[in-house]
């Protein structure tokens, strides 16, 4: 089906539909595999205590800093890749891919080193009690030294979303979880001993508390990795390196349309991880239980907009290649349906979570306190699901086409100036609710500003010009055959 898009060929709607839930799907999956790692993860950590629940909940927006950055950073390749494939040009497509390899890992090593630098005063820096710390510091370090090979994982499963194949990256995520699960059964706790009616069976264990969560999902993420980046290399149809052709040495004319995809992106999400970092100043004088509360709650709202996201990605391949194979029309068509399905869909996932919020906290935490804020901060955030899911799938929309700077503006702008002096304003008087609220309120509004670009309809017209890649001297095609896979 998406050979129709490449050739040219009419889709009705009904095609439509099916193509895009067929590519949403496992895409979805995949986001959801990754969340119940979370869950598990926080789960396990929360049957810990409450100091090393604040300890892991102190410095994971901090974390979702440098992941996020290493995540934008793959997205100027991935998206040239499905303009290439839109448009037929294999070869500069697999051209495009092997600069990425370069340009990501050294990406991924810069912002480890810089992790690495920060992450020993980072704690004290977000207001962090001197309880919590020292295994802050330990949890933040594993992860950031683990990015090089992270910033692989993206650009493999990016770059393979790109050329339709959704299956693939989706069923990795599940085996990371699976291995997530494994490790950190084994690294979290001591060794115990299972007492059922006829037997007692001792567990293996090694006791490393928060440390072990840390070391059992970075080992879990860098075998996916590994795995990503073998099939994209060796096995994914297009994709798949053939002998000794083209440089790993990125091109100026690759890395400048990587560079005006990236940036935008990359300086979007770090501000925005700085506006979330800000909002953890803000809960940290609320107090240990609000600390963690505010951790758990936010993975447990993930359970709602990772279905976006996987709806998202779907959206970035369909209206990516729709635009490189130049039907513009088609892309705004997918555009729209992607948005809607994504509208439907978390706004069921908002309803189910504000019934079922006292059942996920009581999973993810056996404290009372941090049980009852996060069950209060989730019933709040549920009323904003539909309007995330539009302001979610119409970016994704938008960076199908190569459009990243003015949706970067309007997310980074929305959360600077509408959830944090919200927030500000009212945690003093509502406590951590209050938090909560202005998040709600902001998404809404975030919300409302994509629905009225993607309606516009300029993102169509900001959309990245990759034509004249292929007539670049290192991206010239060696063999005509190439257009017959």
């Amino acid at each position: 089906m998406l050979a129709l898009i490449r050739s040219g060929a009419p889709l009705s709607f009904r095609q439509r539909l099916a193509l895009t839930a067929r590519l949403s799907w496992p895409a979805i999956m995949a986001q959801l595999s990754s969340i119940m790692m979370q869950y598990i993860d926080a789960a396990m950590v929360g049957r810990l205590g409450a100091d090393d629940s604040a300890a892991v909940g102190l410095v994971s927006t901090s974390l979702w800093l440098f992941w996020g950055l290493c995540s934008a950073a793959t997205v100027g390749f991935s998206v040239q890749v499905a303009h290439r494939i839109g448009a037929s040009d294999y070869e500069s497509a697999r051209r495009i891919f092997r600069q990425g390899i370069t340009a990501s890992t050294l990406f991924g090593s810069i912002m480890a080193m810089a992790g690495l630098a920060i992450a020993g005063r980072l704690p004290l820096w977000l207001g962090g009690s001197a309880s919590v710390a020292s295994a802050s510091t330990l949890y933040f370090t594993v992860f950031v030294a683990a990015l090089p090979l992270l910033s692989l994982n993206y650009l493999g499963c990016a770059t393979i979303r790109a050329a339709g194949n959704m299956l693939v990256p989706g069923a990795l995520n599940v085996m990371m979880c699976v291995l997530d699960v494994i490790f950190n059964f084994f690294l979290i706790f001591p060794t115990r001993e299972l007492i059922f009616p006829d037997i007692t069976v001792t567990i293996p264990g090694a006791g490393l508390g928060v440390l072990g969560a840390a070391l059992g999902t970075v080992a879990a993420e860098i075998i996916t990795a590994g795995c990503v980046m073998w099939y994209a290399c060796r096995k994914q149809e297009i994709l798949a390196f053939r002998g000794s052709e083209g440089s790993f040495i990125p091109s100026r004319q690759v890395l400048r349309n990587a560079l005006k995809v990236s940036a935008p992106m990359t300086l979007e999400h770090g501000v925005i991880c700085g506006a979330q970092i800000m909002v953890t100043v803000i809960v940290a004088p609320l107090g240990v239980m609000a600390i963690a509360a505010n951790a758990f709650a936010v993975t447990a709202e993930a359970l709602c907009y990772m279905p976006g996201y996987g709806i998202a990605d779907a959206a970035t391949t369909l209206v990516g290649q729709s635009y490189g194979a130049g039907r513009r029309q088609l892309a705004r068509q997918f555009g729209y349906l992607t948005v809607g399905l994504g509208m439907v869909v978390m706004t069921a996932m908002g309803a189910i979570l504000w019934l079922c919020a006292p059942a996920v906290m009581s999973i993810l935490s056996p404290v009372d306190g941090i049980r009852e804020l996060g069950v209060a901060a989730l019933r709040i955030e549920a009323w904003a699901e539909p309007m995330f899911a539009a302001s979610i799938v119409a970016y994704g929309v938008m960076v199908g086409v190569g459009d990243t700077v003015m949706p970067a503006i309007m997310n980074f702008s929305s959360i600077w100036l509408v959830r944090l002096p919200i927030a500000a304003l009212l945690a003093p008087a509502m406590g951590l609710a209050g938090v909560w609220t202005a998040m709600c309120i902001e998404l809404c509004f975030r919300g409302a500003i994509f629905l009225w670009r993607l309606i516009k309809g300029s993102w169509l017209n900001h959309g990245l010009n990759t034509a004249n890649i292929a007539d670049s001297d290192d991206l010239k095609a060696e063999s005509p055959s190439d257009v017959g896979l």
